[in-house]
């Protein structure tokens, strides 16, 4: 759903869709400095598109999870290709192809994210749009697991704290709801590994290009399960009207549009800003499932999300913290240095 994280054990880095390094012309050090309006515009607007993107789904209906996620394979890949050639960037999606290792990490990429939109629409369709959101707020404890697990980098306290209250936050779901939560485990898994993956790539591949060559992965099977449903008699598309297959076709846009803006907004802000919109995603499905959709919230559920909102509060403070002291440190560093050079 939304772009990759940075830095696997900052909060800050900001989990969401393929996104670019936070170190850029206008902060190359991803000090703060005066915020950029434009930025935070594009920002707010990619993470308001992903916050209202479960009330798109429904629009698709009688198209099923599967069906759906097949257009939007094979509609984002071509809204994207109609994007590099329009910007003249074809070269970067042929040298992100030409690149073995680079073509085998982002089709890796592209499987994880498939089946990361196909467990998001599942959940949404299915009356747990609430879990999807639970499955985004835990996304960055999920990635703070693997920076130990595939990483090997060691936590510090307030991050193993944090992780603490977000397992007993599991916990407490599962006990008061009576069933474990697996749509939104399953997303913050997929999506932690998705930007795990896409960290190893994000600063050689721009976000475009990379979500082209992770669809065109897969858009042979989406497009097979298509023509095999149309042959069938069993496709939604161009048999409920011509409303609703423009409704798909838009998919493509639905998908690339917010990943353009992110990307513009990536390239403007300081990480820790980014980090904080990113909440602003989740948040806001989480009104559309429980005011929009009507979905219940058991005192179990509540409690349970209660703690995960701690457990990010810890966490986002550690990481702020943490990122100041980093940039003292590097100021400090810059200043010794230039000192030596003057004396010299």
């Amino acid at each position: 759903m939304q772009p990759a994280p940075g830095p696997a054990t900052d909060p800050a880095a900001a989990p969401g869709p393929p996104h670019e390094a936070g170190r850029t012309a206008h902060n190359p050090a991803g000090a703060p400095s005066d915020l950029d309006r434009t930025g935070l515009a594009l920002g707010f607007g990619a993470y308001l598109l992903w916050g209202f993107l479960p009330l798109y789904f429904p629009l698709l209906e009688p198209a099923g999870p599967v069906e759906i996620i097949a257009h939007r394979v094979v509609w984002s890949l071509l809204f994207c290709l109609l994007i590099l050639l329009v910007t003249r960037t074809w070269d970067t999606f042929v040298a992100a192809v030409r690149n073995r290792r680079t073509l085998a990490t982002l089709a890796l990429a592209g499987v994880l994210v498939a089946t990361n939109w196909l467990i998001f629409v599942h959940g949404v369709l299915s009356g747990h749009t609430v879990d999807t959101a639970l499955g985004y707020y835990i996304n960055p404890l999920v990635t703070v697991v693997l920076a130990v697990v595939a990483l090997g980098e060691r936590l510090r306290t307030a991050q193993w704290v944090a992780l603490g209250i977000g397992g007993t936050a599991v916990v407490v779901i599962t006990a008061g709801v009576g069933r474990l939560p697996w749509i939104a485990l399953a997303l913050a898994a997929t999506f932690g590994t998705y930007g795990l993956i896409k960290n190893r790539v994000g600063r050689t591949v721009t976000a475009v290009a990379g979500l082209a060559v992770e669809t065109a992965v897969v858009a042979p099977l989406a497009l097979g399960y298509l023509l095999w449903l149309a042959a069938t008699g069993a496709g939604a598309f161009a048999t409920n009207g011509a409303g609703h297959a423009l409704i798909l076709a838009a998919s493509g846009v639905v998908t690339a549009v917010p990943l353009l803006l992110f990307g513009g907004a990536a390239r403007r802000l300081p990480l820790s800003v980014v980090g904080m919109l990113q909440y602003l995603a989740p948040t806001l499905q989480f009104v559309v499932g429980v005011v929009v959709f009507g979905e219940e919230m058991p005192v179990a559920r509540w409690w349970g999300f209660a703690l995960v909102w701690v457990a990010l509060a810890v966490l986002t403070t550690d990481g702020l913290r943490t990122s100041r002291v980093d940039r003292l440190a590097r100021r400090a560093r810059l200043a010794a240095q230039a000192s030596s050079t003057v004396s010299q």
